[in-house]
């Protein structure tokens, strides 16, 4: 196959040259230019607050962890699997940012652990939670889904999964989680 003219069938040959051009400038955004600095930056430290959810990394594999526990929950009338796994993957992802890692699957167990889904859980857990839960796996209820997730304190999310267990059975669900008032 014949090569254009302007490619060099000669390794001693230069190939056109085309315009000198200087190197170019430090990139900066546009709008940082104008505006300053973007307000939606972050610094290095993350926000932190309630509603403000857990960042993280790679939080996408939570979900593919929950699917683990699918069929295996301990579940009563009114309660839907997926609104309990949904709250499960916000509630270990959580815990996974406080370590500051991607989730693993020790997330996810704690999680269920504290809500009961593992075990039979007592009745009146049972109650608190199918009110809350109820339609948590839709995305159009991020209040409600912040709001049963900052239930569950920071100190209790760092526990290993068997301390997490022990202090459900020793001291009952109460202990490891603060319900929401209203």
């Amino acid at each position: 196959m014949a090569a254009p003219e302007y490619v060099p069938t000669n390794l001693t040959e230069a190939p056109r040259r085309g315009l000198d051009l200087p190197a170019p400038d430090t990139w900066i955004p546009p709008d940082e230019r104008v505006l300053g600095p973007r307000p939606a930056e972050l610094g290095p430290e993350q926000p932190r607050g309630t509603r403000l959810g857990s960042p993280g990394p790679d939080q996408g594999y939570a979900l593919r962890l929950a699917r683990r526990f699918e069929g295996k929950l301990v579940l009563t009338d009114g309660e839907d699997e997926d609104d309990a796994l949904q709250v499960a993957v916000l509630v270990a992802l959580k815990r996974a940012s406080l370590f500051g890692r991607a989730p693993v699957i020790h997330d996810l167990r704690v999680a269920l652990t504290v809500w009961g889904f593992l075990d039979k859980a007592p009745a009146d857990l049972v109650a608190a939670r199918r009110g809350l839960f109820q339609g948590a796996s839709s995305w159009h209820h991020y209040s409600e889904q912040r709001r049963i997730v900052d239930a569950v304190p920071d100190d209790v999310l760092l526990m290993t999964p068997d301390q997490a267990a022990e202090a459900v059975r020793g001291d009952g669900w109460r202990s490891v989680l603060r319900l929401p008032t209203s």
